[in-house]
């Protein structure tokens, strides 16, 4: 069974202003350390077994900046699949499974990874991902969680339900989509 990491790169440069711009949006900048944040991503996907190089889905407009960033950390088999427009996850992950059943076949597990998380701790992220992707080939589709530290509105929350088979996966009982102050609390 194939497990192909797909980059989420098509971010708008938005929230990171003046730094991240709508031409050089955050996931291109070094912000952490010598690589971008897409780079140390993609990195980070070679921590899984029985991975193949990514596949990066951005906009036209930073095609060239995504493949040249991968091959400047090794990855020039990574491909790049441009959306005519940005419209966020779902159909960019529509379009990844496509793509990666006529490339790789229909059993390929889809690991999607946001191109601009910073993850310190690298061993527990392949622990998760270990988890994650044996919930996966079990016929799951699984979603990760943090534990939050502090109520907050601006993000959603995720509630566990009962344990599955799998050691360490749960199903979701809830999505909570931005609750208000006293839900989050």
């Amino acid at each position: 069974m194939t497990l192909l990491p797909v980059l989420l790169a098509g971010g708008t440069g938005s929230r990171l202003w003046p730094l991240s711009r709508e031409q050089y949006p955050k996931q291109f900048l070094s912000l952490i350390n010598d690589r971008s944040l897409l780079q140390n991503t993609a990195l980070r996907t070679r921590r899984l077994a029985g991975v193949v190089e990514p596949l990066a889905i951005c906009g036209e407009a930073h095609r060239f900046i995504v493949a040249e960033q991968l091959r400047a950390v090794g990855m020039p088999q990574a491909r790049v699949l441009l959306e005519p427009e940005g419209r966020n996850t779902g159909p960019a992950a529509t379009c990844a499974a496509i793509w990666a059943r006529d490339v790789h076949g229909p059993e390929t597990i889809l690991f999607l990874m946001a191109a601009d998380h910073t993850i310190p701790d690298e061993a527990a992220f392949a622990r998760a991902s270990g988890v994650a992707i044996e919930a996966a080939k079990a016929g799951h589709i699984v979603s990760f969680g943090i534990q939050p530290t502090h109520p907050e509105t601006g993000f959603g929350y995720i509630k566990a339900g009962a344990p599955l088979a799998v050691a360490g996966a749960s199903t979701i009982a809830e999505f909570v989509e931005k609750p208000p102050l006293a839900k989050a609390e």
